[in-house]
C-alpha cells in the first residue's frame, strides 16, 4: 500500500492498482511486445534496497526516502524497434500516467530490455 498526503487529505493506493496501471501504460507503447518476469537475482537485490518494495511480474515499484516512486520495468521489445526511442517513450508515459491517475510523484523510471521478439 502506498500512502501519501496532499491538499485533499491522506490517500492510500494498493500496489496491485499501481502495477496494473504501469503494465497497461507500458504495453500500449510502440515496440513493446510484453513485460518480462523479474529475475531471481534482481528480486533478491531489490528486496534489500532502501524503501518499501512492491514486486509484480516485470514491474518493481518502490518508494524512496522522499516519498516518490522509483519504478523498474523489465520489457521485451519487437525486432527492429529503436530501443532508445522506445525507452524514452515508456519513461514519459509511465510517469505521466501515474502522476495523472494517482497524483504521486514518480522520481525515476528504470527500463531494462530483457528480451527481443523476432
Amino acid at each position: 500500500m502506498v500512502t501519501f498526503e496532499n491538499h485533499i487529505g491522506k490517500i492510500s493506493v494498493s500496489e496491485n492498482y499501481l502495477t496494473e496501471i504501469v503494465r497497461h501504460a507500458v504495453c500500449d507503447c510502440f515496440g513493446v511486445a510484453d513485460v518480462c518476469n523479474v529475475s531471481t537475482f534482481r528480486s533478491a537485490v531489490s528486496s534489500i534496497s532502501n524503501g518499501k518494495l512492491f514486486k509484480r511480474r516485470g514491474v518493481v515499484i518502490r518508494t524512496d526516502k522522499d516519498g516518490g516512486l522509483v519504478i523498474d520495468l523489465h520489457i521485451k521489445v519487437t525486432y527492429g524497434t529503436n530501443i532508445s526511442a522506445a525507452v524514452s517513450s515508456i519513461t514519459h508515459k509511465v510517469s505521466f500516467t501515474l502522476e495523472e491517475a494517482v497524483g504521486v510523484d514518480v522520481h525515476k523510471v528504470n527500463v531494462y530490455v530483457d528480451d527481443m521478439n523476432y
